[in-house]
């Protein structure tokens, strides 16, 4: 955090120099308005981060032709805040126009296409429409491979991307296959506690679990968790996905407890660092949910399970899997304590 502190100062400080010695709406300005919203957006202070690169925006427009890429860099910039903050159509129109300007101002396999090709493929994979983010996302990789270097990270990103989207398909195979190429990349051009090499031993974990490897599930979680530890401030919304995916796999072995605990720091991480109805949110009240579930703590496990329905409702499409997910859980645990109710009558004492 105390980097990220140093380079708003700089920005900031940078900006009033460029107030006073530019024109009102000099393109210079805009970059000083990009360089600060994108600091924001690594803090997960969303609101100031979307004022800022709004503000871009507004400068770009009157500084530059309607299809110049610095716009596309500007769009692109608000799509991602919006995609941080849970809001995915606005993200996926944001995305949209970006690579509208980018097709127009860039030659066919320029790498800022991959990026928008990939940053839509994002977007339709939080909401659901698993065809639509594989296409997107084999199309940025068509393009990185013909760009980009073979062992560059945006290669790496690619595959990590596509295996994300396998996973979600329930193809694991496929994911594993795209994670551990991910990761051999990474290994190669970063540095050993680099925040990405942490995204894929989260995914690949992910993939160990749901094919019942729960012990390589638990030690690629834990080493996620150690180099997010080591190279994100304390309470970013990436450590929360580590809490929370170690507490699938206690949940997973029986080790109820220690996936409660997992889940409630996960939960904690959340609140401090995302919007209040951000989707993130729901998934923690519903994992939380479940542990009392598996325990027969039913009504809690009701609240828990309502609190994700309220919160999936409001910030994901209609029909969305999260929902009819969370819809189930509740229908079962309302089941087992009518059961559990039936049960204590039967044998109450006369």
């Amino acid at each position: 955090m105390g980097e990220y502190s140093k380079a708003l100062s700089s920005y900031e400080r940078a900006l009033e120099i460029r107030k006073i010695a530019l024109t009102p709406n000099h393109s210079y300005l805009a970059q000083s308005y990009n360089n600060i919203g994108s600091v924001y957006n690594n803090m997960d202070e969303y609101s100031k981060a979307l004022s800022s690169h709004e503000r871009a925006l507004e400068v770009l427009k009157i500084a530059l032709p309607p299809n110049h890429p610095d716009l596309a860099i500007s769009y692109n910039s608000i799509g991602s805040v919006y995609y941080n903050m849970g809001e995915y159509s606005k993200a996926l129109s944001s995305y949209e126009r970006a690579l509208e300007i980018r097709k127009i101002a860039l030659p066919p396999n320029h790498p800022n296409l991959a990026t928008s090709y990939n940053n839509i493929g994002e977007v339709y994979d939080k909401m659901g429409e698993y065809s639509k983010a594989l296409s997107s996302h084999e199309r940025s990789l068509e393009i990185r491979k013909i760009a980009l270097p073979s062992n560059h990270p945006h290669l790496a990103a690619s595959y990590l991307d596509i295996g994300s989207v396998y996973y979600n398909m329930g193809e694991y195979s496929k994911a594993l296959s795209s994670f551990e190429r991910s990761l051999e990349i990474q290994k190669i051009v970063l540095p050993p506690n680099h925040p990405d090499l942490a995204a894929s031993y989260n995914n690949i974990g992910g993939v160990c679990g749901k094919m019942g490897e729960y012990s390589k599930a638990l030690s690629s979680f834990e080493r996620s968790l150690e180099i997010q530890k080591i190279a994100l401030p304390p309470n970013h919304s990436d450590l929360a996905f580590s809490y929370n995916n170690i507490g699938s796999v206690y949940c997973k072995m029986d080790e109820y407890s220690k996936a409660l605990s997992s889940y409630e720091r996960s939960l904690e991480i959340r609140k401090i660092a995302l919007p209040p109805n951000h989707p993130h949110y729901a998934s923690s009240y519903n994992n939380i949910g479940s542990v009392y579930d598996n325990v027969g703590e039913y009504s809690k496990a009701l609240s828990y399970y309502e609190k994700a329905q309220d919160i999936w409702k409001k910030s994901l499409p209609s029909n969305h899997p999260h929902i009819a997910f969370v819809k189930r859980n509740i229908d079962i645990v309302k089941m087992k304590m009518q059961l559990f109710f039936l049960n204590d009558k039967i044998n109450w004492p006369s």
